[in-house]
């Protein structure tokens, strides 16, 4: 078995500019489930060939969790992506702006990577179902969903409740993960705690950050809660096998297998 971390565990995907240099090295320090090193929005277009350079070179050290290169869908910078970080130690490449599945289905082909989709248009999220069948995750752009809705800046979060959970229902369909859109006010702990409350409740895995400062509220509030983590370590030793009465609720296998997976999720055994 790979001694690498899950990407069904993962709560927290830091976003960070590859250009950033100090903000890579710092990355190696932090508790993030995923560092993801972008080359789209992230990086100015005259820093973008720099970026890429240290991109692959960034991922070529290991990482405490999962790294990622979310890399350009321009055809400016495309193809030439594609050529650098198709022989590179990432264990994922992100791929923007997705509207179709062969467009995930060409980079898997190209780069021989597994790639996250990122879902952020209204063409994206009516086509999830099918983008899902070829990705291994499922991220939501909601900044950019929410600019392409026309949604007013501020108050879009009610808005995408639906869209969210249409992302969340292809993820699941297709047995893959699915992480949740960033929240943009840094100094903000309680709003990002909120947003991070509903999205556990949809269903998310967890969190795309673009702070260092918001991994410890992903990763708490997308990790199982102390009472969980009792109660799912009660029923595993209760369990006997079959359908069965614990604690005025009936349980079977299916229950065992989620209170492990909890136990997973708080890193005590793998899922």
């Amino acid at each position: 078995m790979s001694d690498r971390p899950d990407l069904r565990l993962c709560r927290s995907l830091l976003f960070l500019p590859a250009s950033n240099e100090r903000a890579i090295e710092k990355a190696r320090r932090l508790p993030a489930d995923m560092v993801v090193l972008d080359l789209e929005d992230a990086v100015k277009p005259e820093d973008k060939a720099r970026a890429r350079v240290a991109a692959v070179e960034a991922v070529s050290q290991p990482f405490p969790g999962l790294a990622a290169i979310r890399i350009n869908a321009n055809a400016l910078w495309h193809a030439v992506d594609l050529e650098a970080v198709a022989g590179c130690a990432a264990d994922f490449l992100i791929y923007p702006m997705t509207a179709a599945p062969d467009q995930i289905a060409r980079v898997a082909a190209a780069t021989g990577k597994q790639v996250l989709a990122m879902v952020e248009t209204a063409r994206g999220v009516l086509a999830a179902a099918e983008i899902a069948r070829e990705a291994a995750g499922l991220v939501a752009g909601t900044n950019d969903l929410a600019a392409d809705l026309g949604l007013r800046p501020g108050h879009a979060r009610p808005a995408l409740r639906t869209a969210l959970q249409t992302i969340l229902l292809a993820a699941r369909a297709a047995g893959i993960v699915a992480f949740d859109g960033v929240y943009n006010r840094l100094d903000d702990e309680a709003g990002l705690a909120a947003e991070c409350e509903e999205g556990r409740s949809f269903g998310f895995d967890g969190k795309s950050l673009i702070h260092p400062n918001q991994i410890e509220t992903a990763n708490r509030l997308f990790g199982p809660s102390p009472e969980e983590l009792e109660a799912a370590r009660r029923l595993i030793a209760a369990a006997t096998g079959g359908a069965e009465r614990w604690e005025g609720e009936m349980i079977e296998r299916m229950h065992v297998e989620q209170a492990r997976f909890v136990l997973a999720r708080a890193r005590e055994e793998r899922a």
